[in-house]
């Protein structure tokens, strides 16, 4: 039996976010350098195995892997801010919508975290 108790729902649809928002960035970033505009070095694929370690902590539930995570993130948000402010074209429009997934994971990571906390806190008392 699991003694644990329930996540609120909106801990609940975080974690979905932050889940679904890892998922599109992975599979925005594979696209992106094969198909959709690929840069002439395909190898810049590998980019997204980095993003590719964290989903098993996520679709886990493990707090630790938000918490990091959330950092992780920035490191792509940096790279679509530039790639969106100094590429054209679609690879622009692409690098918009990964500075737009990312912000979204890193609020429903942190956001996963303290309501998490929050919960966890009040089921103690």
């Amino acid at each position: 039996m699991n003694d644990a108790p329930a996540l609120p729902a909106a801990v609940v649809w975080t974690r979905a976010i932050a889940v679904a928002s890892l998922l599109a960035l992975i599979v925005l970033g594979m696209m992106w350098e094969l198909w959709l505009a690929p840069t002439g070095n395909r190898t810049l694929v590998l980019k997204v195995l980095p993003l590719a370690v964290p989903l098993a902590g996520l679709l886990k539930n493990r707090m630790y892997t938000y918490r990091w995570v959330s950092l992780l993130v920035w490191v792509y948000f940096t790279e679509g801010v530039v790639r969106a402010t100094s590429d054209s074209g679609s690879s622009a429009v692409l690098a918009s919508i990964e500075v737009v997934l990312c912000v979204a994971l890193f609020a429903a990571c942190a956001t996963h975290v303290r309501w998490r906390l929050r919960s966890a806190k009040e089921a103690a008392q």
